[in-house]
């Protein structure tokens, strides 16, 4: 199971990711309520995995925090840009951990919105279950090099 520690050094890992103007619209909700966690679980269709999972780290974006203000659409980066940071980490940490989506599909944002009583401003992107991985994951080879073009198109 995750620890305190380890909880606290992935949200660290999120808050040093790159914001635009440095604005930092991020919050993360730590969950570690079992019950909690089967609720959401069962509210997300990609989460089931975190009903087993010993934590999980809900990333959010505050709108009116954001660069832009509160109409703009920085926040989804900058949050992206902290959810790779924690999914960095937990590997280094030996932990698992994967993006399940909750943002841009509004019934999961209202179901995350309503069980972590979020307000109205704040806006979940994704939820990130955290645990030890019941075996070592072989790494993943997605290079191709038809996707690379160099200096021009």
């Amino acid at each position: 199971a995750a620890d305190e520690e380890q909880l606290e050094a992935l949200v660290r890992a999120g808050m040093a990711a790159p914001s635009a103007v440095d604005a930092r619209p991020w919050d993360f909700v730590v969950v570690t309520d079992r019950a909690l966690l089967k609720r959401l679980a069962e509210a997300l269709p990609y989460a089931k995995m975190a009903a087993q999972a010993s934590a999980a780290i809900v990333v959010t974006g505050d709108l009116r925090r954001q660069h832009g203000g509160e109409g703009a659409q920085f926040w989804i980066m900058d949050c992206s840009a902290a959810t790779e940071n924690i999914l960095l980490a937990a590997s280094a940490l030996g932990l698992g951990a994967v993006w399940t989506a909750v943002y841009p599909e509004e019934d999961r944002v209202e179901a995350v919105r309503e069980l972590l009583g979020l307000p109205a401003h704040v806006v979940p992107l994704n939820l990130i279950p955290i645990g030890v991985p019941a075996a070592a994951p072989k790494a993943k080879e997605k290079f191709d090099p038809a996707f690379v073009h160099k200096n021009r198109w």
